[in-house]
């Protein structure tokens, strides 16, 4: 029985690729294993976004590659080493030439070509290690390993953001079909999965390729699915955010008061440089609204600083748009310099440490931010999905905590008393909130 095991770098996105090629492995009859050291076969599935990104791809690749030559391995023999994924597709050529111990190399969306040539190698047969096959799977979720599960509701990407390489790499925007879609999720909230997370690079445009179907559609279709389960929504494009969308937010319990809003920037003149839709204006105007009409809404949004032409007066601009706005979570890129982008060809490129001097500034006052938010909380009761029991601790997250990339909610043992032993990953439990940290809470259980 021939052993693999798959390493994931980068978004969810790439998450939910990794998962369906794990079931469609197990479907041909293959194992997988946790530990790459007893894989016959180790697959890496690796992202090319931000020269980060690829470097720690690049890295894992390497060290795989160690691993395939049995160095500190337990099993030592003919294992096989192969890449796919962006930074594949992306740098293809030039990764089979700087790392020959990699056996084949696949792009986005070459499932089929993977198996085929996987069961090639366990039966002996010699297979092409470079394929463009793009066929859709039927999906088949495993037995619950996490209180959530990421739902990809789409494909590619048709906006023209001067500085991203995704439209390039996974092509033009595609819808999955809601069908599918909603086949998956029923499965996953039958194997108790407590949070279905719908991701794409812009879940806002869902549908817009269907006949009258969009994401307002998908949303009711979801919820309206038997089951004590919520909905998150990740990366809605600024400026295609409707009232419609917001009052079913609003209005449906399963749906989680939470929006992921990637911004990029605040300033007009950087926005327009980007290639982004809307201005300064517009978004304070978008997020009044999205306040208004959802009380208690948790917002999130990512910036990018250093962008080439960014001034010091355009970076005070953006520190000034945070500091009103009070975002309740945010992240912050330096600028990557990537090739085959129009933004790369600007004039006006900042400094590294700029760029690293700018991105602490505003992760200081944004950390001032969270923590006089998380003290507001203190005294107050909120449902939490449990994510992990710690031995004397448990993880939990509220409605404002995106896993992986929010704080938690941190309960001791001790402060669950008689519920200590019933509960388990995925409960559903109201927690007071007792402490306060720059992003994480500390709570005690407490009677709904």
């Amino acid at each position: 029985m021939t052993k693999i095991n798959i390493t994931t770098l980068g978004c969810p996105k790439n998450v939910v690729d990794s998962g369906h090629l794990a079931r469609r492995f197990e479907s041909e009859g293959f194992v997988h294993v946790d530990d790459p050291n007893n894989a016959d076969i180790i697959l890496v599935n690796t992202c090319g976004f931000i020269r980060d990104a690829k470097e720690e791809s690049i890295e894992e690749i390497l060290k795989l590659a160690k691993i395939k030559r049995g160095q500190g391995s337990r099993v030592k023999g003919q294992k096989k080493l192969i890449v796919f994924g962006c930074l594949a597709k992306r740098y293809r050529d030039e990764l089979m030439k700087e790392i020959p111990e990699m056996d084949a190399i696949f792009g986005v969306g070459e499932d089929s070509s993977i198996i085929a040539y996987c069961k090639g190698l366990a039966t002996g047969k010699r297979q092409e290690a470079i394929g463009d096959i793009k066929i859709p799977v039927a999906y088949r979720p495993s037995p619950i390993a996490s209180s959530y599960a990421y739902l990809k509701i789409a494909e590619g990407c048709d906006k023209k953001c001067t500085f991203c390489v995704i439209p390039s790499i996974r092509g033009r925007f595609r819808s999955i079909p809601p069908e599918r879609i909603l086949k998956e999720a029923e499965e996953h909230i039958k194997n108790g999965v407590r949070e279905l997370i719908l991701v794409a690079q812009d879940i806002t445009k869902y549908g817009k390729d269907l006949a009258g179907y969009n994401l307002v559609s998908l949303l009711k279709d979801l919820a309206s699915i038997k089951g004590d389960f919520r909905i998150r929504l990740l990366y809605l494009y600024p400026t295609e955010i409707t009232d419609e969308l917001l009052e079913l937010i609003a209005k449906e319990d399963k749906i989680q008061k939470y929006l992921d809003i990637p911004l990029q920037h605040s300033e007009d003149k950087i926005l327009r440089l980007m290639g982004r839709r809307g201005t300064r204006k517009e978004y304070i105007k978008l997020i009044r609204n999205i306040r208004k009409t959802i009380p208690g809404v948790a917002l999130r949004t990512t910036f990018i600083v250093g962008f080439p032409g960014e001034t010091e007066d355009d970076f005070h601009g953006l520190v000034d748009f945070i500091e009103e706005i009070r975002f309740d979570r945010l992240g912050v890129f330096t600028y990557s310099k990537e090739e085959g982008t129009s933004s790369s060809k600007l004039k006006g490129h900042v400094p590294e440490k700029v760029k690293m001097r700018r991105l602490d500034e505003i992760m200081r006052r944004q950390a001032a931010i969270s923590l006089e938010k998380n003290k507001e909380l203190i005294g107050r009761r909120y449902e939490a999905i449990v994510d992990e029991i710690d031995g004397n601790i448990a993880i939990a997250r509220l409605y404002s905590h995106a896993p992986e990339i929010d704080g938690v909610v941190i309960i001791e043992q001790s402060a669950i008393s008689s519920q200590q032993s019933a509960l388990i990953v995925g409960d559903l439990v109201t927690v007071e909130i007792m402490d306060a940290f720059d992003y994480d809470l500390k709570g005690v259980l407490t009677a709904k």
